[in-house]
């Protein structure tokens, strides 16, 4: 039995309604995406495989939304929206289906119609993961991940660096649900950055407080920065040395 029928005899055993679906939980094993209680957003999301496990991840007090051009079928406990994501219309919508909350998690599964041609589906997968790479930074809550898929290629690499300046980290996982001959790999992003500086910045701030380890506490724009070998009332010059989610270290500068 080859591993394609593997897959695809499984999910029909299991009631998914893709082979899909063990790719995204291939990938939530790998990058631990999707905990109980999240919101996720999943863009690309017919036939519903992957609505199907994040559901059964994020539990019952989660929500799921799930956005495609296609009809979705009906997902018990999931939100579906039939829509192009490169409309701001879609967009209006997947927030107001979210209401005042942002998501933990934005997935995206969505590929191009193939044509054979390589470069030409190269260039039309990385222009959904950067739709979706968009979307992602609107809807993502400080620390939350993402998600794309794209077919290998020259623009991959500049893919990458774009959402690495976004994120604490992102890494590329070509998932064993994949078939053998398939170029797709998935970019997996982790911890969502919305801070006003990023390392190797410097700024001037005034230390406003002491934190339990005894580093003193700055706020650029209301992010905290945690500077060694200050004291409250001082107005340094720092180098920003680390930027995570929702506060940074710097370093004095001399």
């Amino acid at each position: 039995m080859t591993r394609k029928d593997d897959y695809y005899n499984r999910a029909k055993q299991q009631g998914y309604r893709s082979r899909a679906a063990y790719k995204l939980k291939q990938l939530d094993s790998d990058a631990d995406l999707i905990s109980d209680g999240d919101t996720v957003v999943d863009l690309g999301a017919a036939p519903g495989g992957w609505l199907q496990v994040a559901g059964e991840l994020a539990g019952e007090g989660g929500t799921v939304v799930g956005v495609d051009l296609q009809r979705i079928d009906s997902i018990d406990g999931v939100e579906t929206i039939r829509g192009d994501m490169t409309e701001d219309g879609t967009r209006d919508r997947v927030r107001e289906a979210l209401g005042d909350g942002e998501a933990d998690v934005v997935v995206s599964d969505m590929a191009p119609n193939m044509t054979g041609e390589y470069s030409l589906d190269h260039a039309r997968s990385v222009y959904l993961a950067r739709t979706a790479f968009e979307t992602a930074l609107e809807l993502l809550a400080p620390g939350g991940d993402f998600v794309a898929k794209v077919f290998e290629g020259p623009d991959t690499d500049g893919l990458r660096a774009d959402i690495d300046a976004e994120f604490e980290y992102v890494r590329t996982i070509h998932p064993d649900a994949s078939r053998d001959a398939s170029s797709e790999l998935y970019m997996v992003a982790k911890g969502r950055l919305t801070a006003p500086v990023r390392e190797g910045d410097r700024v001037e701030v005034d230390i406003e407080d002491v934190g339990r380890e005894g580093d003193g506490i700055a706020k650029v724009e209301g992010y905290t920065v945690f500077v060694p070998d200050t004291d409250p009332g001082e107005t340094v010059e720092i180098e920003v040395t680390d930027v995570k989610p929702r506060f940074g270290f710097g370093e004095l500068v001399e």
